[in-house]
């Protein structure tokens, strides 16, 4: 065992070395892979006495699992999962005000790529679990950590290989709290803490128009890319109605009550506005959304092709994902098709029970003016492939944020940063919330 460090104290080192581990995702076109990064971690719990299992889907995507289950923790109780992921979308260095994979300590804040999406969490479990771990401070439940490969492409050689090939490694947990959620919002100075509950389901859909190929000079009246420009406009300009779940109508209620105006449906997106870039995430929780992303036709100017492609980001909310595709086949028309390129759940659970009160509880603790709300995410996380193993999956990332600090545009964003006293409270939560979950 190495000498007592508190996990304030380490965090905001974990956090910078994690970054200066390049785990670009590029998706289709592959990546530098997540090995050195998934070793490290590895190695630090090793310190501390924590076995780790290393698994691969290919070469260099690799993920951790590990139980964490020392005595004094009560081993009747199922176990609780937290999980990371370690990889980052890549970064253009040149954009940046600093090299986005040096994990420079600047102004007080921790900046690089993965600094908020998610090597900040993923550091903060660190630094508690070899906290408690080196003082024998055991959790209240057998705790499974999880930090996996591929989140930011989908999850496919990551959570979601794991879930597949792996399941029994999982499935007897039933909560989990991971990234995107437990941040900090401050309206009319009340501190909100955002606790994702659910988020909406994918569909990414490559179209395809078929044609007759002909020369460019000549009159076509079943041209390709006519047909799929036109579907695009329809899809792209389509206006989906609003569909309100739980979570979001208790953050619009949480909302009405602090800024004292009523906010519904109708006016949420302008009421909203004034509360920075969430909005933006927010009003994409109301309805189902479809945009256009990607276009391709042709290979030369006077030669009309016979085949034209494009490519769309679709995102459909929880109970509504036969609504999206009925809706993407009538826009679409008789003559462009689609196929699914990528498909995952939506995911939702209900803001209660024992673990959310946890939370509140460990929040208040931390922070006595805080109000825990659920939200939806627009996004997705690796919260999809542990659902469909059952598990009850939450947003739970403590950080409390300064309130200028236009959080939600990190994520992905240029000159990605987290305060470093974001990352102290963010373990002084978790390390309580430990002792109630």
């Amino acid at each position: 065992m190495e000498p007592t460090t508190n996990a304030a104290a380490e965090v905001a080192t974990l956090c910078s070395e994690l970054i200066r581990f390049d785990t670009s995702n590029f998706g289709p076109e592959g990546s530098v892979g997540e090995r050195e990064a998934t070793e490290y971690v590895a190695a630090k719990l090793d310190e501390v006495g924590i076995t780790s299992q290393l698994f691969e889907s290919e070469p260099r995507r690799t993920s951790l699992v590990a139980e964490w289950a020392p005595e004094g923790c009560d081993r009747s109780l199922p176990p609780l999962l937290i999980h990371g992921h370690t990889d980052v979308v890549p970064a253009v260095a040149a954009d940046w005000q600093v090299d986005p994979f040096a994990g420079e300590i600047v102004d007080d804040y921790v900046w690089g790529r993965g600094a908020v999406d998610m090597k900040d969490f993923d550091a903060i479990i660190l630094a508690v679990v070899r906290q408690r771990q080196r003082e024998g401070r055991p959790p209240r439940r057998p705790i499974r950590l999880v930090f996996a490969a591929d989140e930011e492409a989908g999850g496919a050689k990551g959570a979601g290989w794991l879930a597949d090939h792996h399941p029994e490694l999982i499935a007897d947990c039933t909560e989990a709290i991971g990234e995107v959620g437990g941040f900090s919002l401050t309206v009319n100075d009340q501190r909100l803490y955002l606790i994702q509950t659910a988020e909406k389901g994918l569909a990414w859909l490559n179209l395809i128009a078929s044609g007759t190929a002909g020369h460019g000079s000549m009159r076509n009246s079943d041209n390709a890319i006519t047909e799929l420009a036109a579907a695009i406009a329809r899809v792209g300009n389509y206006q989906w109605p609003v569909r309100i779940r739980p979570a979001q109508q208790q953050f619009l209620d949480a909302i009405e009550d602090v800024l004292g105006v009523p906010v519904n449906a109708d006016n949420a997106e302008t009421t909203l506005a004034q509360l920075g870039s969430i909005a933006r995430m927010v009003g994409a929780t109301m309805s189902n959304t479809a945009n256009p992303t990607m276009l391709s036709g042709g290979y030369k100017v006077n030669v009309i092709p016979g085949r034209a492609t494009a490519g769309i980001d679709g995102r459909f909310i929880p109970g509504h994902e036969q609504e999206f595709y009925d809706t993407i086949t009538e826009l679409l028309g008789d003559k462009v098709r689609y196929e699914v390129v990528t498909g995952e759940i939506a995911v939702e659970t209900s803001f209660d029970g024992a673990v959310v009160e946890a939370m509140r509880a460990s929040l208040q603790a931390a922070d006595s003016g805080s109000l825990a709300v659920p939200f939806m995410m627009s996004a997705g996380t690796d919260a999809k492939a542990w659902s469909r193993l059952g598990v009850r999956c939450f947003g739970f990332a403590p950080l409390r944020l300064p309130p200028e600090l236009d959080f939600i545009s990190l994520f992905h964003g240029v000159d990605e940063r987290v305060p470093v006293e974001s990352l102290e409270f963010g373990c002084q939560v978790l390390d309580d919330f430990l002792d109630r979950a």
